[in-house]
């Protein structure tokens, strides 16, 4: 899933909703930098992680 993000997407990391929504900054290999809303800018290991992408249009 991860794979497809790019930068400018919005997601939100299933296992910590209190962070909010956040805007995929870039993707490196496995690295991807998102800034959410309410944890700021992070770091996710798309090997662990896998990123929901958010629809704006449902939200």
């Amino acid at each position: 899933m991860n794979e497809i993000l790019e930068p400018g997407m919005i997601v939100r990391h299933p296992d910590a909703p209190e962070w909010g929504l956040g805007q995929v900054q870039s993707r490196i290999g496995d690295r991807i930098t998102v800034n959410f809303a309410e944890a700021g800018k992070r770091v996710i290991d798309s090997r662990r992680v896998a990123l929901e992408l958010v629809d704006m249009n449902t939200e």
